[in-house]
C-alpha cells in the first residue's frame, strides 16, 4: 500500500480510513494538501473501496480526540501575498472537490477541533458525524481574512445563509449539539463509538449497492444548482442509466421473488 506524507491509510472491508496526521494540530499546509489530493485520487481509482472515512490522527500524546483539523497551516500564510494566497486557496479545492465529487461516499467523522479549514473539509465531505466533544468554526475574518477553502460557500449552503453569516462574522466556535441542531452535522455521538458509528453506516451504505448509490450521489450533486425543471431531467436521464444494470435486476428480482436481498456489485 503506498504511503503518503502526513497521511495514514488503512483499507478493510470496502471502507478506507483516511487520516490526517500532521502534528501538531493536523494543520492542512501545501505538502498535506498536496499529499490529500494525491490519496484521493489513488483511492477514486480502486474498486475495493466504497467508503471513506476522513478523521484526525492522533495527536503527540496518542489522544485520538483532540484534533479533527484545527485549520489551514498559519505558519505557512502569515507571509503570503495575495497571488500566493490564492493559489493555496486554490490548491486547497483539488481534494476538497475530490471528497465532494468521487464516485466513493465520503463521511467525516470529526474527532475534536474541526475549525477553518477543518470545518471547510469536514463540509466536502457527503456527511459527517461529530464525537460529544467535537468543535466547529470559521474563525478567519479575526485574522483579518475570509475562509479561503470554501467555507463562505459550503457553509451557507448547508446551514443557510444567516447562520453562516452569524457563524464568520463572529467568528464563534460551536459544540456538536449545536452543530446538529442547524445542519451542519449529520449525527452526534460520544467520542469512544465515533468510529464504530462511521464504519456501521459505510457498511449499511454499501450493502445497498455501490454503483446505484454512487449515481444518486452525482444526481444530487450535479442538481442543486440547477433549476427544479432541468434538474428532474437529469435525474431522469439517470434513472434510465441504472435501470440497465445487473444489480437492478438482481434487486427488484429478489423482492419480487421474495427471497433474500443478494449483494449488489456493480460500481
Amino acid at each position: 500500500m503506498a504511503e503518503y506524507k502526513n497521511l495514514i491509510l488503512e483499507v478493510a472491508d470496502e471502507i478506507a480510513v483516511l487520516k490526517i496526521n500532521h502534528l501538531p494540530a493536523n494543520a492542512l499546509n501545501t505538502e498535506t494538501l498536496e499529499s490529500l489530493n494525491t490519496a484521493l485520487a489513488d483511492i477514486e481509482a480502486r474498486d475495493d473501496i466504497k467508503v471513506v472515512i476522513l478523521t484526525g490522527g492522533p495527536d503527540s500524546k496518542g489522544n485520538e480526540y483532540k484534533f479533527f483539523v484545527a485549520g489551514a497551516d498559519i505558519t505557512e500564510m502569515v507571509n503570503f501575498t495575495a497571488p500566493q494566497a490564492r493559489a493555496f486557496g486554490i490548491k486547497a479545492a483539488e481534494p476538497f472537490f475530490r471528497l465532494q465529487n468521487m464516485r466513493q461516499v465520503t463521511i467525516a467523522a470529526v474527532n475534536g477541533f474541526a475549525l477553518g479549514g477543518g470545518c471547510e473539509i469536514a463540509m466536502a465531505c457527503d456527511i459527517r458525524i461529530a464525537s460529544e466533544n467535537a468543535q466547529f468554526g470559521q474563525p478567519e475574518v479575526g485574522l483579518g481574512i475570509i475562509p479561503g477553502f470554501g467555507g463562505t460557500q459550503r457553509l451557507a449552503r448547508l446551514v443557510g445563509m444567516g447562520r453562516a453569516k452569524e457563524l464568520i462574522f463572529t467568528c464563534d466556535n460551536i459544540d456538536a449539539q449545536e452543530a446538529y441542531r442547524i445542519g451542519l452535522v449529520n449525527k452526534v455521538v460520544p467520542a469512544e463509538e465515533l468510529f464504530d458509528t462511521a464504519k456501521k453506516m459505510a457498511a449499511k451504505i454499501i450493502s445497498k449497492g455501490s454503483y446505484a448509490v454512487s449515481i444518486a450521489k452525482a444526481a444530487i450533486n450535479n442538481g442543486y444548482d440547477m433549476d427544479i425543471r432541468n434538474a428532474v431531467e437529469m435525474e431522469a436521464n439517470l434513472f434510465g442509466v441504472v435501470n440497465d444494470t445487473h444489480d437492478k435486476r438482481e434487486g427488484m428480482g429478489a423482492y419480487l421473488e421474495k427471497r433474500k436481498q443478494p449483494e449488489l456489485t456493480d460500481f
